[in-house]
């Protein structure tokens, strides 16, 4: 039978609420996170601070409005690598992260190699954006496109 993680089985219930109430609102003071999980300040503050030491949380973020930022445009990039040695994908997978319209970018195991959630003002501008960037990745062999007409469910 495998070895359990250690780390996981470090965490508790009072961690596991801790994780949960911060998810929802990672703003939230240590007084209430305290009160809402039957724990003073000081106990819940260092439980807190293991958590992120730990690296369960991996920091904090404001989250933005893209329709208000006017980045209300969703597309999807199927991408296929001409190569994918481990060499080729590290390349590319360097320099995705370089391309701040490229909201999330995965690994894939089908018919291409990666999935990019690209977000941009309009079709036009996300035309730019795969023809000057996506397009002149390293090793990128083709690309397929699937527009989002409405996010239902977002992170």
């Amino acid at each position: 039978m495998p070895a359990k993680d250690d780390k996981i089985s470090q965490i508790d219930g009072y961690d596991r609420k801790i994780l949960e109430l911060l998810g929802a609102d990672g703003r939230m003071p240590v007084t209430e996170l305290a009160s809402r999980i039957g724990l003073s300040k000081t106990p819940c503050a260092a439980r807190l601070k293991r958590l992120v030491d730990d690296g369960y949380i991996e920091g904090f973020r404001a989250v933005l409005n893209p329709q208000k930022l006017g980045l209300d445009h969703v597309a999807f990039a199927e991408v296929t690598l001409s190569d994918t040695r481990e060499s080729a994908l590290a390349e590319f997978n360097k320099a995705v992260g370089k391309i701040r319209e490229v909201e999330e970018c995965h690994m894939i195991a089908g018919r291409f190699d990666y999935l990019l959630k690209v977000r941009t003002s309009n079709i036009r501008r996300y035309r730019e954006v795969l023809g000057e960037k996506i397009s002149s990745l390293p090793h990128v062999a083709s690309t397929s496109t699937s527009v989002a007409m409405q996010s239902v469910k977002e992170k």
